[in-house]
């Protein structure tokens, strides 16, 4: 019986040894979660059971995985990703559904996001946006990410902002507005704006003041300015100019003749490369009339000519975005991230993959930062969670315990043939 209790002492000793070197073997694997062994003691079993019976030996009870967070470390590259907190990212091939902490990606030949082994990481798909604004994600069933390979299309300008100070009591010049006689009005200003086509034009703003203080103060403003709109040197409006109002304490009464929101619109119905006519709002309500000189506070619009996809972004809830040369972005899709009632339950199958089983119970699929599930950390990697200096230690736990079984081993094998010898004495 003592040959079998040391040899279950070996087995089990010979077993942690694979662990641990199976855990230092992969020290380096990028998402591996370190092994132990867990074990149990042997007693027999029956009717004759008691408390004074002799063990009959050791078993490994289980290999526990341990689903400790690895530490992060910065590789600069945006397509790898490290999740920092619970949960795992979701991965898919011909042979079904994986999940992973190796969150080392990139970008097949036919533009899907895949892991090292081809398989396709899944994602929520973007929902198309409405006016402008994103629509969020469709959080049905997750999908491989597909990166378009299409130009950004441009946005034509229809709406901006114009904030600036205009300088109290300017002289009226008296004469024709004309864009090429600077003594025709007082301040200009100029921005980019895009046509239907995605091309650039050139806007320009003239402020000419209208009506002096002392005309304005009857009807309880204090001066009035008119604003021309130029687009590449052409005024598109010369006949009938913007109107803004001010009150003695500098604000905006009015804009266009009585709007109380601040809005002008200009229409260029004259462009000729084919491109839809320019109309375009923009907003006055921040324009100010005071002491000081002529200054630009802000000048916004809302177009852009078309670009090319120049990169991809990765945020910490996992929206996918693509970058353009225009400098707009675009969301694509939002990694899937899973969860499960019991990490222990999963299998790993190599590739730094795990398998869902009876035991880890279904995964419970969500977006990163929500619930308790951890975030992303683009331009990272979660490194493998193995201790070396433990393992070590370990190690040389394990190789005495082998050590000691087998020297039982040999200690039975003297005492029997001693037994043999006085018996044949």
């Amino acid at each position: 019986m003592s040959f079998g209790i040391s040899l279950s002492g070996l087995d089990a000793a010979s077993s942690d040894l694979n662990v641990i070197s199976n855990n230092i073997a992969n020290s380096g694997t990028t998402g591996y979660k370190s092994s132990r062994a867990n074990f149990a003691d042997v007693y027999a079993q029956g009717a004759n059971l008691s408390s004074n019976q002799v063990g009959e030996g050791v078993e490994v009870q289980a290999i526990q995985q341990q689903f400790t967070q690895g530490s992060i470390s910065q590789t600069g590259n945006s397509m790898d990703l490290a999740l920092n907190g619970n949960g795992f990212f979701v991965v898919k091939d011909g042979s079904g559904v994986a999940y992973t902490r190796n969150g080392t990606f990139s970008v097949n030949a036919q533009g899907y996001l895949v892991n090292g082994s081809g398989q396709k990481v899944q994602a929520y798909p973007a929902l198309p946006a409405v006016g402008g604004v994103p629509g969020g994600f469709n959080t049905g069933a997750p999908q491989g990410i597909l990166l378009p390979t299409t130009m950004n299309i441009p946005q034509p300008t229809t709406t901006g902002t114009v904030a600036v100070n205009l300088p109290a009591s300017s002289p009226i010049p008296g004469v024709t507005f004309d864009p090429t006689n600077p003594n025709t009005y007082n301040s200009t200003t100029s921005t980019a704006v895009y046509d239907s086509l995605g091309t650039q034009h050139t806007a320009s703003f003239y402020f000419v003041p209208a009506t002096t203080p002392a005309a304005g103060a009857a009807a309880g403003v204090a001066s009035t300015w008119n604003v021309y709109l130029s687009v590449d040197g052409t005024t598109v409006n010369q006949a009938t100019p913007g109107t803004l109002s001010f009150n003695s304490s500098g604000g905006l009464v009015s804009a266009a003749g009585g709007a109380t929101n601040g809005q002008l619109n200009f229409t260029d119905n004259g462009l000729t490369n084919g491109a839809a006519p320019l109309s375009m709002d923009f907003d006055f309500s921040k324009t100010t009339q005071f002491g000081s000189p002529f200054g630009v506070n802000s000048l916004t619009q809302n177009g852009y000519a078309s670009g090319q996809m120049s990169g991809v972004s990765i945020d910490a809830s996992g929206v996918v975005s693509a970058t353009y040369s225009n400098g707009q972005t675009t969301p694509v899709a939002q990694l899937a991230i899973a969860n499960f009632p019991n990490s222990n339950g999963l299998v790993p199958t190599g590739n730094s993959n795990w398998k869902q089983t009876y035991a880890s119970g279904a995964p419970v699929e969500g977006v990163a930062g929500t619930s308790n599930l951890g975030t992303i950390q683009s331009g990272s990697l979660e490194s493998s969670n193995v201790n070396l200096t433990q393992e070590l230690v370990s190690m040389i736990v394990a190789q005495r315990a082998f050590e000691a079984n087998a020297q039982a081993i040999k200690t039975n094998d003297q005492i029997t043939q001693t037994a043999i010898a006085i018996n044949q004495g």
